[in-house]
């Protein structure tokens, strides 16, 4: 259940139509769902199904063809220091030290440079990047650089971070232990997070409610509470969490689903 205190993000009854030569295509139809702070909402479906679409309305990157988008109940119109997105293209800047991309917001702020190199260097240190906020990002691996992205998103304090495939390019080890890290700073921040994957076990460890979207037009066709990420907060080891019989269970249901709204959009045309 929803802390009556947190934070909350949410779309009502929203619908996005895009007008390309070919005519009208409605990329979303009449899709609610809300974002608490202190919740993982992870968004899984096939490639179209207008996951990025949402996305983008909840960042204020775009505005519903109709239904209204709300942050604490007031109207989303572009984008806010409440809101921060990690894409899976990092997007770092070369030319600056892995210290200078995590300060680069503060910097934008106004904040002098030794409070921003410090706060840089503490969110560094809990993204596990201790000692190298020196270096360059082209001495990174990709899971390094991700980490470095998602200590940028933290150091402007948002609220929200929409994060849009952010471990999708990652090898499998690397990828597992991003989502560790990222379940650790959640529980340790309480922020609210959407979350968009292709990545069913991903979706299952994450999520505190996860939403199947139908193929375009995209609709929320099913919704699950599952419990394995807070279990492993918990205690319980991964490897005993991923091989749960209940875990295995889920894992095939969503694929059947998936495969299922597959076929019938193909179907449809």
């Amino acid at each position: 259940m929803t802390d009556p205190a947190a934070s909350v993000l949410s779309a009502d009854a929203v619908c996005v139509t895009y007008r390309s030569r070919n005519g009208a295509v409605q990329a979303l139809r009449n899709v609610s769902l809300a974002v608490a702070t202190g919740e993982i909402v992870v968004a899984l479906g096939a490639s179209g199904c207008g996951k990025s679409t949402l996305l983008g309305l909840y960042a204020g990157f775009a505005r519903p063809t109709s239904g209204r988008v709300l942050i604490e109940g007031a109207p989303v119109t572009g984008p806010g220091p409440d809101r921060a997105v990690v894409f899976q293209d990092d997007a770092l800047m070369p030319w600056l030290s892995a210290q200078d991309n995590v300060a680069f917001g503060l910097r934008l702020r106004g904040m002098g440079r030794p409070e921003r190199e410090a706060v840089a260097r503490d969110l560094l240190r809990e993204v596990g990047l201790d000692g190298f906020a020196d270096h360059a990002i082209n001495e990174m691996s990709g899971g390094m650089r991700q980490r470095v992205g998602l200590a940028r998103a933290l150091a402007v304090d948002p609220r929200f971070l929409l994060m849009d495939e952010p471990l999708g390019a990652l090898d499998e080890l690397t990828r597992e232990r991003m989502q560790v890290l990222l379940l650790q700073l959640w529980q340790r921040s309480g922020k609210g997070i959407f979350l968009i994957t292709h990545s069913i076990e991903e979706a299952l460890f994450l999520a505190t409610e996860l939403v199947l979207f139908s193929p375009r037009p995209g609709r929320i066709v099913q919704r699950y509470r599952p419990t394995f990420g807070r279990r492993f907060l918990a205690g319980e080891p991964l490897r005993a969490i991923k091989s749960d019989p209940e875990f295995l269970a889920m894992r095939e249901t969503l694929a059947a689903a998936i495969l299922s709204e597959e076929e019938e959009g193909l179907a449809r045309g």
